[in-house]
């Protein structure tokens, strides 16, 4: 499996991006899950994610931004509006699958959000 992640790059506060995750080699019960980033310094944290079949947002992204997904394309997307600096972080994007019990991650799209 490969999750290859894209979108990011150099915002203002309050501006807006939209994150792609685009999957290839899918294999038995795999789906792309969800978002999390890293800021420098910090531990990996949850921004969106499916967790027992319901959508959890952490509530410093929630109203904020959006999960969606394409099946056709195999893609899943992040809409990112009203933009902080302390959004600024690599984000990265999560799959998983049923069949194997295991997580898949891509590379990462550094999102870099200026005051």
């Amino acid at each position: 499996v490969q999750l290859q992640a894209s979108g990011g790059g150099l915002v203002q506060a309050g501006g807006s991006l939209r994150l792609s995750c685009a999957a290839s080699g899918i294999i038995r019960g795999f789906d792309v899950m969800g978002w999390y980033r890293q800021a420098p310094g910090k531990p990996r944290e949850l921004v969106v994610d499916q967790i027992n079949g319901t959508t959890i947002y952490a509530d410093f992204v929630k109203g904020r931004f959006t999960i969606s997904r394409d099946g056709a394309k195999n893609t899943v997307y992040l809409r990112m509006n009203s933009l902080k600096p302390e959004d600024t972080a690599v984000y990265y994007c999560k799959g998983h699958s049923d069949w194997y019990g295991l997580d898949y991650w891509g590379e990462g799209t550094q999102v870099t959000v200026s005051s």
